[in-house]
């Protein structure tokens, strides 16, 4: 009994240690794929130009993608904006807060949200953001309701499944008695939650925030949707914009040559983005783990 036992772990830990290799493997392949067909196309185009170029033009032989760039920053950063604190209170809530008889509901219409297909979010922002932001501002700061606010809000809403999740299960692991000892200082059961238990999840939490930011800046399909697709400097928050997926998605069915390298090469711009906030979280957390 015990030997079969020690072959079907050694077993395990081989299936497990193939595994490992396959997803290193397909890793290190994207990155030479990128790469290998991408910086060439840097070079030809130039550095320079093509990073702060703030002109695309394919059919011209023109490849900047600085509009592009910031695009994606602006409908990011806007996205982190609304998803994150949204995101943060909710597992807080569903983690201390929600009562037993409603819990299995809202984690039910958590995980749902995780299910929707990205054209389904952007069909309903199509439908319900785009005309909402039409009708209530461009009276005042003009636009069609394709823009950067439309955009920014249908990510902060497909972000939350992620945060919402990761956070939540952070939160649930930090021992009990962290909360007891809050209690038993005399903190109230709110201060207890948020001065105790949530920093003592931070690590957690990041690493949901991070997937909710690697989510949103790598979307293409609901942004394109909603974003108004304008390749051009971003001009105000209520103005159409291109983020780096939707210029890819758009463009790549009919490129080709130098057309079609530009936009691989936008691709590794893009991979060399979600690398630095990785990198970033990887410097907080350790940090973190100093302090």
């Amino acid at each position: 009994m015990k030997k079969s036992n020690k072959i079907l772990d050694r077993l395990m830990e081989i299936v497990f240690l193939v595994c490992a290799c396959v997803s290193i493997i397909a890793v290190l392949l994207i990155c030479v794929f990128l790469f290998a067909n991408g910086v060439p196309a840097v070079g030809k185009i130039g550095v320079f130009k093509f990073l702060l170029g703030k002109t695309w033009q394919a059919g011209n032989g023109v490849y900047g993608i600085l509009p592009m760039i910031l695009g994606s920053i602006y409908v990011t950063a806007g996205a982190i904006i609304i998803g994150v604190p949204l995101g943060i209170l909710t597992a807080v809530f569903l983690a201390k807060f929600c009562p037993k008889k409603i819990y299995g509901v809202l984690k039910a219409g958590v995980d749902l949200l995780a299910g929707i297909p990205s054209v389904v979010y952007g069909f309903f922002g199509l439908m319900v953001i785009v005309p909402f932001i039409r009708d209530n501002f461009r009276a005042r700061f003009g636009g069609n309701g394709l823009s950067i606010v439309s955009a920014a809000i249908l990510l902060g809403i497909m972000i939350l499944p992620t945060i919402i999740s990761v956070s939540e299960s952070a939160i649930k692991a930090v021992p009990d008695k962290y909360y007891q000892g809050a209690l038993a200082l005399g903190a109230t059961h709110e201060r207890s939650v948020f001065l105790t238990v949530l920093p003592a999840a931070k690590s957690g939490v990041m690493a949901g925030i991070v997937l909710g930011i690697g989510r949103a800046i790598g979307e293409a399909m609901a942004v394109v949707m909603v974003a108004g697709n304008q390749a051009r400097m971003p001009k105000g928050i209520f103005e159409g914009v291109r983020t780096l997926t939707a210029n890819i998605i758009i463009e790549m069915g009919y490129a080709t040559d130098l057309h079609r390298e530009a936009l691989i090469a936008t691709g590794v711009v893009l991979f060399v983005f979600i690398l630095i906030i990785n990198a970033l979280f990887s410097i907080l957390k350790r940090r973190g783990a100093e302090r």
